[in-house]
């Protein structure tokens, strides 16, 4: 059996997230149908470093394969893209060793969110619109109390494979660029829904609707007011899976030309 590492962007729109699910279109299932295809077996270990969810797209997810073939890393690429559907193409193929695990071994990870100032014919999913003005030096100030060790009970719902609602956030990035307000968190991992309850909450904070005081009563006690908050998926991107070898992300720019 060969391992390796693959290195794959999606556009999520049309998925019900990344994991397999009876009777929904979901990334990794598309995958392992042309898994099954090319190397014509149902012998194979296929795992991506995490979940998205449903609607949420990915520049780099990274995934790890192990199955018994002979085939070269860029003829299994080839191969895979021909099979996969226009929303989904893999980036890059590598052979990786036998330990290699893309959940695992990941040392963090980052997420961007996109939101729009103006409406937008072209870019609509990929960013969320919103009419109001925003405060963005508010939305910094909230950003800095999620920094650290936290508990985001307050910002997922129940997940029976989620042990622990603790996260360690290392870093949130914001910056104004254009028509679009970009926001960049990274950390060690992330649990169902949380970016999206936290972008959402940052935007209230932008709005004027919530203060500062009421953000971190939602980080120190539990509540339910950060769900009806809830980001659209439209805005989210998997920017990047980091690993030991791997260097810091760029610099903070638009995913998208709206």
């Amino acid at each position: 059996m060969s391992r390796f590492k693959l290195y794959i962007e999606y556009e999520g729109t049309r998925f019900r997230g990344w994991q397999i699910q009876k009777n929904a279109r979901t990334v990794q299932g598309e995958l392992n149908g042309a898994i099954k295809k090319i190397f014509n077996t149902v012998e194979f270990d296929f795992q991506g470093s995490g979940r998205t969810d449903a609607g949420v797209h990915a520049l780099r997810q990274v995934a790890h394969l192990e199955v018994k073939t002979n085939l070269p890393t860029e003829i299994i690429r080839i191969k895979l893209n021909d099979e996969l559907p226009a929303d989904i193409n893999i980036l890059r193929v590598e052979k990786a060793p036998q330990d290699f695990h893309a959940r695992h071994d990941a040392v963090y990870r980052s997420y961007v969110y996109q939101i729009s100032h103006r409406r937008t014919a072209f870019g609509k999913r990929y960013v969320w619109w919103i009419k109001d003005k925003l405060d963005i030096e508010k939305m910094k100030q909230a950003a800095e109390l999620f920094i650290g060790m936290k508990d985001f009970q307050s910002f997922t719902d129940d997940d029976p494979e989620e042990k622990s609602t603790r996260v360690k956030i290392d870093e949130i990035q914001m910056k104004e660029t254009g028509d679009l307000i970009l926001i960049r968190i990274t950390g060690s991992h992330f649990i169902w829904k949380m970016v999206r309850r936290v972008v959402g909450v940052l935007a209230e904070v932008g709005r004027g609707n919530l203060s500062l005081g009421k953000v971190e009563e939602f980080i120190k006690t539990k509540s339910n007011e950060p769900a009806r908050l809830t980001a659209p998926p439209s805005g989210l991107f998997l920017e990047q899976v980091h690993y030991k070898e791997d260097k810091k992300s760029p610099e903070l720019a638009p995913l998208i030309k709206i």
